[in-house]
């Protein structure tokens, strides 16, 4: 059950221009998303990072866009990244089966999202705190509901001591402050 850097890759749906500011809590969402994002790349943890109607929302935050390669951004219009084709078979192409969830709205995209992966045969770990929407009550029922359904619910942290393993490693020591700057 413990996620490993290479059975994993990370998903972030939607932290869009336009959708951001209006998101509960955005700030230590943004900051926990950065994290992931870092330690993927020094670990080798493929990203895949949708954008929803980019022309009406805008395109993905710039701090997180500084932290991902551009062929990581893949358009929808669909709710559910899953229901996208050329988003789905990306994901089968990384050849991972654990995948890393974060973003917004965490009642709409994600939860649609998540629900589809487990559907069809990933294991999506949704990171609580990588993820909200504008009102926290849609976000804690969305959680409630994931988890019920079989999502494994982890946080930032848990995902980075998971991909790291021990503690006495060159990676270790490069992505700790990670950690201890929150």
């Amino acid at each position: 059950m413990l996620l490993k850097a290479h059975e994993s890759f990370v998903l972030v749906i939607d932290i869009q221009e336009k959708l951001a500011p209006a998101i509960s809590g955005i700030d230590q969402v943004e900051k926990n998303i950065a994290a992931l994002l870092t330690a993927a790349e020094r670990l080798s943890v493929p990203v895949v990072v949708t954008e929803h109607c980019a022309e009406k929302i805008g395109h993905t935050i710039q701090p997180l866009l500084n932290l991902v390669k551009k062929d990581a951004i893949m358009h929808k219009k669909r709710f559910s990244a899953q229901s996208e084709p050329q988003i789905a078979d990306r994901f089968v192409s990384l050849e991972r089966n654990k995948v890393v969830v974060v973003g917004t709205e965490t009642h709409v995209c994600v939860l649609q999202t998540t629900l589809d992966l487990r559907k069809v045969g990933f294991q999506p770990h949704l990171v609580v705190d990588g993820t909200s929407s504008r009102y926290r009550q849609d976000r804690d029922i969305a959680i409630h509901r994931m988890r019920a359904h079989g999502v494994e619910l982890v946080t930032m942290e848990m995902v980075l001591f998971e991909w790291l393993e021990q503690g006495d490693t060159e990676e270790f020591r490069e992505l700790f402050p990670l950690i201890r700057n929150r």
